[in-house]
């Protein structure tokens, strides 16, 4: 029983510091903005033409649409989302334990609610395209599929910035890649595929071909904009003046760097190479510096699309250092400084 006591008192403690943290408050919000984006993105861009992309919405407009044509009663799409959701955290708890994680389960349980609230105060029908042989936000089919891709890749994409998602259809690639062993890109990718199918229970042939399209385009897209987000860029720099760049990408920017020893294979000359991985900004910074004080030196970059390992300790180093140095600055320069800007 002490134990039991001492454990719930370190999880309250636990909770509690975590709650007081801004980290905690800025992602909550991020997350919430993520999953209205979301919100807005099924029942606008799908729900009008039951277009099914392979998703848990779209599975859901799947079962509100065959509840309609068994029983003359259309299942609410914010409520069918809403018991899929809990049901997959239900099975993910037994099935894979906590790996799936608490933001998880706030995405995935928020979604449905968020609908609600849209077909409540703000329905669809009141922004549908009049003449359209299908009901449609755009007055194109093609078009509200660009939308919704558009919107879900923007919001997926943030989201799995802060180690979060959408939940729904993660859940269950999680579950298909423990007990079938498939990689979780291929589970998502077999899952999406087996829901777009679903749609012939309620659309005709072409309508699951353009679901089948829009997954797959889905897929492309948080590819590129996660890409994106998380560049960066492979400096290979050779120069009789390798100290000095030496000391300004470690003191300056921050970042550790690599020398080795080269051989110029046409003049063979024995010369220092640095290599260092660097941001946009950063590189930006380093190429001024060569070019204001005239150093002579060979430059190749290339993008680098994903890094692991310390590059995010010396990104927080390098924050936690500017931040001083706008400290040390006098409060009037920072002002004006943040005006002109």
């Amino acid at each position: 029983m002490a134990n039991v006591k001492q454990n719930f008192s370190s999880t309250l403690k636990t909770v509690g510091n975590i709650l007081t943290t801004s980290k905690f408050w800025v992602e909550l919000l991020i997350m919430t903005l993520g999953m209205m984006v979301t919100a807005c993105a099924v029942y606008y861009f799908l729900v009008p033409s039951k277009l099914i992309i392979g998703t848990i919405s779209g599975l859901s407009i799947v079962i509100s649409g065959v509840s309609e044509q068994l029983f003359g009663m259309a299942l609410p799409v914010s409520t069918v989302i809403f018991v899929i959701n809990a049901i997959l955290l239900i099975l993910a708890y037994f099935l894979i334990g906590k790996e799936f994680g608490i933001k998880t389960v706030y995405t995935a349980l928020i979604l449905g609610p968020m609908i609600s609230v849209l077909e409540t105060y703000f329905p669809y029908e009141n922004f549908i395209r009049e003449g359209g042989a299908i009901p449609s936000i755009m007055g194109d089919i093609w078009f509200d599929l660009c939308c919704f891709v558009l919107l879900l890749s923007a919001a997926q994409t943030v989201l799995f910035r802060i180690n979060a998602s959408t939940g729904g259809l993660d859940i269950l690639a999680k579950i298909v890649n423990k007990y079938l062993h498939f990689d979780i890109g291929a589970s998502v990718s077999v899952a999406g595929a087996i829901i777009c199918c679903t749609a012939f229970a309620i659309n005709p042939f072409h309508m699951v071909v353009i679901g089948l399209i829009g997954t797959w385009i889905n897929g492309l897209v948080i590819d590129y904009f996660t890409a994106g987000l998380n560049n960066k860029k492979r400096v290979c720099i050779i120069s009789s003046q390798h100290e000095r760049l030496r000391q300004f990408i470690v003191n300056d920017l921050v970042r550790g760097v690599t020398l080795y020893e080269v051989t110029g294979g046409y003049s063979q000359e024995k010369k220092t190479e640095i290599e260092v991985l660097l941001n946009k900004d950063e590189f930006t910074r380093l190429m001024k510096l060569i070019d204001e004080e005239k150093i002579d030196a060979f430059v190749t970059a290339g993008n680098v699309s994903e890094v692991y390992g310390l590059l995010d300790e010396q990104e927080k180093q390098t924050k936690k250092k500017n931040l001083i140095n706008k400290k040390k600055q006098p409060f009037w320069l920072l002002f004006l400084f943040v005006s002109l800007r």
